[in-house]
């Protein structure tokens, strides 16, 4: 355990423009008094716990069965506070908007970063995209925060007028297609759009910008520093980093994925980097397999699909196969024509990557951080009860 000495703090600059938001009072009540801060999926979505050192501790969804509780120092956040502030001007002129719940990470970083840095905060999770729209502009927020399945209600709900005080949107929380990318500039044509590539024991590994090229997450954020090991001839390998925006370690179960060797960390990503430092990535070694002997990452053809108009939302999943390794199923819920998408997958990633089957279904089931339940799909799908 890393001794650490500075803490979150309350800014009196900050207003809080959305009170009636769960677990709010307690995040800014721990923030105030130095307490230690515990978020978790669930009907308490924050506890203020009294330690001696104050820690972050973030609990995992367990989309893939491996429930957890990540630690981190006040320090490792207040760091890239810090940074953003320098990059991106930000502070007590600003009005932070997140739309998720105070027990995702994303969410939670957009509220303690403008409690912090005295910003004002709005927070419009529990609302439906119409009001969000709506409410970006009543209460002139300038930042916004969200995940791309997030951006696409709002992309969808959009009646036309663009909220006019946004100037700078974070996405994180899952890859931003091409097609969303463009729909959220003509959605919020003044605004600087940045993806943030990165994980909960991470925080920033990658910041995109303008130039980023299509498909990649863009380069190091500062401080940051990335290396593929043991690349194919594709150039694919693990991705470690070094970064002074770590976690801490894990006060609850723990990760194969996740090593630390000689100050460097990897949590199980995989990827490749261009001649100009771009990244990009293709997904969690855990989920990658073979087909045909050929390495295939499901979350990619996830991503490509969830590009299509009309699809809500896109899982790729692997099951045994005695002739190919594994065969690719894919579910897919929306109102888009799933027929041309098998040629799609083909065209874009390669014959091996093609889903043997796509289905249409009316609901892909969730855990409560807003992540597809992997572990209730793969068994549907394996005792083939898809109602």
């Amino acid at each position: 355990m890393t001794a650490h000495n500075t803490r979150f703090q309350l800014s009196p600059q900050t207003r809080i423009r959305t009170p009636e938001v769960v677990g709010l009072s307690e995040l800014t009540r721990a923030l105030g008094t130095g307490q230690s801060i515990l978020a978790t999926p669930g009907d308490t979505p924050i506890s203020a716990i009294s330690e001696s050192e104050q820690w972050l501790y973030c609990q995992s969804s367990g989309s893939t069965g491996y429930a957890k509780t990540i630690r981190r120092t006040p320090t490792s956040w207040i760091r890239s506070f810090d940074m953003d502030r320098r990059q991106f001007d930000l502070g007590e002129g600003d009005v932070v908007a997140s739309l998720g719940t105070l027990s995702h990470s994303l969410t939670l970083f957009a509220a303690v970063f403008a409690c912090h840095v005295g910003a004002d905060l709005a927070m419009l999770g529990g609302t439906g995209p119409r009001r969000q729209m709506s409410q970006l502009t009543t209460l002139g927020a300038t930042v916004l925060y969200a995940t791309p399945a997030q951006f696409r209600l709002l992309v969808r709900a959009n009646d036309g007028t663009p909220p006019p005080t946004i100037r700078l949107i974070f996405s994180s929380g899952g890859k931003l297609d091409d097609d969303l990318r463009d729909a959220l500039g003509r959605l919020f044509p003044s605004a600087d759009l940045h993806e943030i590539f990165g994980a909960t024991e991470t925080s920033y590994i990658t910041l995109s910008h303008g130039v980023t090229p299509r498909g990649s997450v863009g380069r190091a954020y500062p401080g940051v520093e990335i290396r593929i090991a043991d690349p194919d001839d594709r150039g694919v390998g693990e991705i470690w980093l070094r970064s002074p925006y770590l976690f801490d370690g894990y006060a609850k179960g723990s990760s194969k994925e996740t090593r630390w060797q000689d100050g460097w960390l990897t949590i199980g990503e995989m990827g490749r980097l261009d001649r100009d430092g771009n990244l990009f990535p293709k997904g969690r070694r855990n989920r990658m397999v073979t087909v045909a002997d050929q390495n295939v990452f499901p979350e990619e053809i996830e991503s490509l699909l969830m590009g299509v108009e009309g699809v809500d939302c896109a899982v790729a999943l692997a099951l045994p196969d005695p002739k190919r390794g594994h065969r690719i199923v894919a579910l897919v819920q929306g109102e888009a024509d799933i027929g041309p998408m098998r040629q799609l997958c083909r065209q874009t990633i390669g014959d091996h990557a093609v889903p043997k089957e796509i289905r249409s279904v009316a609901q892909i089931p969730m855990l409560a951080a807003g992540k597809p339940d992997l572990l209730a799909l793969t068994r549907l799908l394996q005792a083939d009860e898809w109602p």
